[in-house]
């Protein structure tokens, strides 16, 4: 017989030791509770109202609230910009905060790989070989000691027992941790994606108020040149120049943050596109560019809890902590294992395949806690109040997400208020400048008239900007709230 052939079991004793694993398996149950999902809201509304049809009608758009349709993941298309779709595109390609969420999920995914392990015969083939020399003293012999070489080869089968489930339970627990990273990743690409949106729309309207407002200084020096020739020719007072040279001062002192902001908005885009600011590619997006979303789908309570990603989460570590649970009382009863052993045993690797150096061993093995100073009983109510805690850190979070609905969904009425006022002072201003503008043709006022009504229709305009980006940023914290699509509805 071949050294090959003895170092593995026989099909006889692998076959004894499979089926009774198997029998006592099947015989066995996983202590702890069984997980189920928490019971889905059974409202229609995140408003004590009732959520509204649409919103009021303001600078041509109003925003229409379909209750009951899912979003779509790639919700930034609703703005019909090119320019956006290429910059969230980049980002989501070259965000090193993504890839490392989905290394991280990898890694969860191996790491239940590994733990399926625990439900096979454990193998393992082992060759040593040594000199050695004895020292007959230690056995209490007066014989002379012996120099001699051992070579031994041998091979192991064990398998352990999952009678109450503990194995199953932690291979559970693993699965569930591999549920968690993959909604934290999808969190990561929801937040990323609103990121980079929320800050190109953001530098577009920084951008934008700053050419207003170098506007504004260009009207506003002209008509500090009026005031000055009026004051030298003795028709105005001194103090009139100081006050529009003190505006100008103070719109200079404006600008200043605004660029600002828009460098800090160009910086975070780089870090968001996973490039330095040094050679980050800015787009020509424009506030005018955008598209308000006309119809926005508003998922019902019940589906908000089955597909946005942080709710996910922390229902996938509730699930992780009641498999906790059963690991922990799994841990307070006896664990069997089943092991065998065969091997040879020689002087000379030649002389393995002797009939007198075979040696075997096959047997169960038990071990019952019986004493452990309260350990197991008490590591057991730790995992009890550890569910506690995920199920209230779950409710929290439920109740944070519908407030956050809510709050975006009032937000977008009062936007569209305010921008229908701003918009309404706008046009008033460019009126008034129309009719200032026919009034000096006319002879009826003087050229700083015209001046200060230009200056005004600017401070509207700026107010109107501030306005509809505020409308289009709020647009964007809904498509979040809802979580962005990211359905993932259980049976």
């Amino acid at each position: 017989m071949s050294i090959l052939v003895k170092l593995v079991l026989s099909k006889k004793l692998t076959s004894i030791l499979l089926g009774i694993a198997i029998l006592l398996d099947l015989s066995g149950c996983a202590v702890g509770p069984d997980f189920k999902s928490p019971e889905a809201p059974q409202g229609s509304s995140y408003l004590k109202g009732g959520i509204p049809k649409e919103t009021l009608l303001a600078n041509g758009s109003e925003q229409n609230f379909m209750v009951g349709n899912l979003p779509g993941t790639e919700w930034w298309k609703m703005f019909h910009s090119d320019s956006l779709n290429s910059i969230v595109d980049k980002s989501l390609q070259g965000n090193a905060s993504l890839k490392a969420s989905e290394a991280s999920l990898r890694q969860s995914q191996d790491l239940l790989r590994a733990g399926y392990g625990v439900f096979f015969p454990q193998i393992a083939v082992g060759l040593n070989t040594q000199r050695a020399s004895t020292a007959p003293n230690q056995l209490g012999q007066s014989s002379v000691g012996s120099i001699y070489s051992l070579t031994t080869a041998s091979a192991s089968v064990s398998y352990t027992l999952d009678i109450f489930g503990g194995e199953r339970r932690q291979v559970e627990a693993l699965g569930a941790q591999v549920d968690y990273q993959r909604y934290i990743t999808a969190a990561t690409y929801l937040m990323l994606s609103a990121n980079v949106v929320n800050t190109s729309i953001a530098r577009a309207a920084y951008l934008a108020e700053i050419k207003a407002t170098e506007e504004l200084i260009t009207l506003e020096r002209e008509q500090l040149k009026v005031a000055k020739a009026q004051v030298a020719g003795g028709t105005a007072a001194y103090a009139t120049e100081l006050t529009i040279q003190s505006l100008i001062s103070s719109n200079e002192a404006f600008i200043a943050p605004l660029r600002q902001k828009a460098s800090q908005a160009e910086h975070l885009l780089a870090v968001l596109e996973g490039v330095d600011p040094s050679h980050v590619e800015l787009s020509e997006l424009t506030l005018g560019s955008l598209t308000l979303p006309a119809n926005i789908p508003i998922s019902l309570p019940s589906d908000l809890v089955k597909g946005r990603p942080d709710i996910l989460a922390s229902e996938a570590l509730m699930h992780q902590a009641s498999a906790n649970i059963g690991i922990a009382t799994a841990n307070m009863f006896p664990s069997v294992t089943l092991s065998g052993g065969f091997g040879t045993a020689a002087n000379k690797f030649s002389s393995l395949s002797g009939p007198n150096q075979q040696f075997w061993t096959v047997g169960p093995s038990i071990n019952i806690p019986i004493f452990q100073g309260g350990t197991l009983y008490f590591t057991r109510k730790a995992a009890i109040e550890a569910f506690q805690v995920a199920q209230q850190n779950y409710r929290q979070t439920v109740l944070a997400a519908f407030s956050q609905v809510a709050d975006c969904l009032t937000a977008l009425e009062h936007d569209a208020q305010s921008l229908k006022g701003q918009l309404d002072a706008k046009n008033a201003a460019a009126e008034a400048l129309k009719l200032q503008q026919i009034s000096y043709g006319a002879g009826l006022v003087d050229y700083i008239s015209v001046l200060i009504a230009d200056v005004q229709y600017h401070q509207a305009d700026i107010a109107f900007l501030q306005a509809l980006t505020q409308r289009y940023q709020d647009t964007v914290a809904l498509y979040v709230a809802l979580g962005g699509g990211w359905q993932e509805i259980k049976n």
